[in-house]
């Protein structure tokens, strides 16, 4: 790729990231937190400037738009989509990411105020880059990679498409969606408008990485009633909720939690709780690659719940559990080519295709349950959702380069 597009993308993403867009799971509205709207009108506007057609921003923060064919081969439609919101997790705002050329090998020490270091031996991944132009954060904030790089990297694609009319296409759909951290990326999401036959995420983590597994999903709410009294006169009367809800907690397997876990192997994550005497509150998320395991995992709560409420009484547990997503294997498997085609293109740009189920969630899978097959291709990023993130900036440029090979085998290879 010529200097003058890895200068725009690098500058594409610099800019993108200094835009405040953390979604908020505690919102009920869609975009769940408005700032998401700064960052979809400026692409709006970068969008037409490149020459784009049908572009449009709605209500909602969906954006989308379309590059016509230019090929006299009748192919299908492909589509690339890019999340606008960073996560939750970790600040987004006043984002200053730094740029460190022809990394050393040594600790990178982003916030020596605060201590945080970028360590090599704690991020072993860092020898890869040995050499490379890196970015970072300044240790305060998250960097947002995920997935402004992948915002940088569909937009800089479309610019060198566009600049090289010689390369041949069918018609391309573009999708910039608000609120995919908080798993609310696909809600609102029009896959007939969107008019396209396949579609790729460029939503993962370091260069070579594809992805057409991901967990089944579950949300588990449990609630736990108490009753408190004076404890100097308790005795066969208080029930404490807060002992209720240890006591649940450690029924469960203790190795399947994420700390343990790897692969496919699934777990029982707490990512909440609150309590006094009288009420107590768990929040869990469960994930398994398995579907038969899934529901077994998801038994089990109800399992628990029932056991305990027969040994204390009076239903004093209360379970509200809530399925989220399932794998895309499934909807994947039926259209292979995709992944084929895919893999020859990584192969193209000289990068070997990695192929990994995603241990999480991605719009792609519930796009694919709603009729539009969608895998996941990799950004280039690392440690996403804190403040050690960082994206080496060839593993962008390798980003483009893919996309841009995967839009020229369509052309070349699947004709309709």
């Amino acid at each position: 790729m010529l200097d003058t597009y890895k200068k725009n993308l690098l500058n594409r993403f610099l800019e993108y990231v200094k835009i405040d867009t953390q979604s908020d799971e505690n919102s009920k509205n869609c975009p769940s937190t408005s700032k998401q709207i700064n960052l979809a009108k400026r692409l709006e506007q970068e969008l037409i400037s490149l020459g784009l057609s049908n572009v449009r921003l709605n209500e909602n923060c969906y954006l989308t738009a379309n590059l016509p064919s230019n090929s006299k081969n009748d192919v299908p439609t492909v589509g690339f989509i890019s999340h606008i919101d960073t996560s939750p997790d970790m600040s987004g705002k006043d984002v200053k990411p730094r740029i460190i050329e022809n990394y050393n090998g040594e600790d990178i020490v982003l916030n020596k105020e605060n201590n945080v270091i970028l360590s090599f031996k704690e991020f072993p991944k860092l020898k890869k880059y040995i050499g490379q132009t890196l970015i970072t954060t300044d240790g305060k904030t998250l960097l947002g990679a995920d997935d402004k790089a992948g915002i940088a990297e569909i937009m800089t694609a479309l610019e060198y498409l566009i600049d090289h009319p010689d390369i041949k296409h069918g018609q391309l759909r573009v999708g910039f969606t608000p609120d995919e951290e908080i798993g609310r990326g696909a809600d609102l999401f029009d896959v007939k408008e969107f008019d396209a036959d396949y579609a790729f995420t460029i939503d993962g983590g370091e260069v070579g990485e594809l992805e057409y597994e991901n967990f089944n999903a579950a949300s588990a709410k449990v609630y736990f009633k108490g009753k408190n009294v004076h404890p100097g006169t308790a005795k066969g009367i208080m029930i404490n909720s807060g002992l209720l809800a240890m006591e649940f907690n450690s029924m469960l397997p203790s190795h399947k939690i994420p700390e343990y876990t790897e692969g496919y192997e699934g777990f029982y994550h707490l990512i909440k709780m609150e309590g006094k005497v009288e009420n107590s509150f768990l929040q869990y998320i469960i994930r398994d690659h398995d579907k038969l395991k899934f529901e077994v995992m998801k038994k089990e709560l109800i399992r628990i719940v029932n056991y305990m409420n027969e040994k204390y009484g009076d239903n004093i547990i209360t379970l509200e559990l809530k399925d989220q997503y399932y794998n895309m294997k499934k909807k994947i498997e039926s259209v292979f080519h995709i992944i084929e085609l895919a893999k020859s293109a990584y192969l193209n740009s000289d990068i070997k295709p990695k192929i990994i189920p995603i241990r999480g969630g991605t719009d792609g899978a519930r796009l694919s349950f709603m009729g539009l097959p969608t895998p996941n291709i990799f950004t280039g990023g690392h440690n996403f959702h804190g403040k050690y993130e960082y994206i080496p900036f060839n593993s962008m440029v390798k980003a483009v380069e893919v996309i841009i090979n995967i839009i020229k085998l369509f052309n070349e290879q699947f004709k309709i």
